[in-house]
């Protein structure tokens, strides 16, 4: 059942258990607890939302659909495995100031962290994932690890697009034409524990965190292809977002709400981008 009509549920702002159809907790306040019935799937979706397992799987099913569209384009397998065409990754979502400014699909900064470019830019950035996925999650809550994930990504595309608009290309540091990938939600991920440490006085997590940040980034300005621009942005996205979240305090229901509608924005800006694209996909 989907929703919950009669019963007691647990507030998800205190933990007190209230009923579901009350109009506030009779503990903290909160008006309707209940949250129209949903708590107690939001609370079970948050539990056991398996943070890694979900991007990875969204990543991999984008991945494989890129080189469905690619063959579909005429393109050839092996080479989409290796090097996604900027033209698939545009059809399905791909962001940056071509997308954003040239055509006005502003949507495209949800989008874009969802897709990669080839096999090993999905491979690296998902393993990037894993060693600091289950960590943020278990510091900071499911519900605002995805927040802060896809926030992120969405700040990082948006400084790249605006680089490269605005600001002068420097020999190491310019912004994208057309970019994708999940490493801007990463080091947003980073930014928020970075956050976490210096708040809650975690010396060897700030460190540990600090170091990791300036280690990726010096190694990808030497890296050809790399947008540090949306690296620079999902870092500080990512800080931001932590700063608002207060991840010292104990995640509410609100948190898994918000997570479940960004999820959903998420994949309506890769619907909405195929829609628009349809007919040079199967034309």
């Amino acid at each position: 059942m989907l929703r919950r009509t009669s019963g007691s549920v647990v507030c998800p702002s205190c933990g007190s258990l209230v009923g579901v159809n009350d109009e506030r907790c009779y503990t903290c306040g909160r008006a309707n607890p209940g949250m129209w019935g949903f708590a107690p799937l939001l609370r079970q979706f948050g539990n056991d939302l398996g943070f890694v397992p979900l991007v990875t799987g969204a990543c991999g099913v984008m991945f494989v659909l890129s080189l469905l569209v690619s063959m579909r384009l005429g393109g050839s397998p092996l080479n989409a495995i290796m090097s996604m065409n900027g033209y698939t990754l545009e059809a399905l979502g791909a962001s940056g100031a071509l997308p954003v400014f040239g055509y006005g699909r502003w949507w495209t900064v949800l989008s874009a962290t969802w897709l990669h470019a080839g096999f090993l830019h999905i491979l690296f950035n998902m393993m990037a994932l894993r060693n600091i996925g289950y960590g943020t999650v278990s510091i900071v809550g499911p519900g605002r690890t995805i927040i802060i994930y896809v926030i992120s990504g969405a700040c990082g595309f948006l400084l790249s697009s605006a680089a490269y608009v605005y600001l002068p290309a420097l020999p190491l540091l310019h912004g994208a034409r057309l970019t994708v990938g999940a490493s801007a939600s990463i080091f947003g991920l980073v930014g928020a524990l970075v956050h976490y440490g210096r708040r809650s006085g975690s010396r060897m997590l700030y460190t540990q965190m600090m170091q990791w940040a300036l280690i990726m980034f010096l190694y990808s300005l030497f890296m050809p292809g790399i947008d540090n621009w949306a690296h620079a942005g999902g870092f500080a996205g990512g800080y931001l977002t932590s700063s608002f979240l207060n991840p010292l305090t104990r995640e509410k229901g609100d948190h898994l709400l918000i997570a479940a509608v960004l999820l959903l924005l998420s994949a309506l800006s890769i619907v909405v981008s195929i829609y628009q694209s349809w007919g040079r996909i199967v034309g």
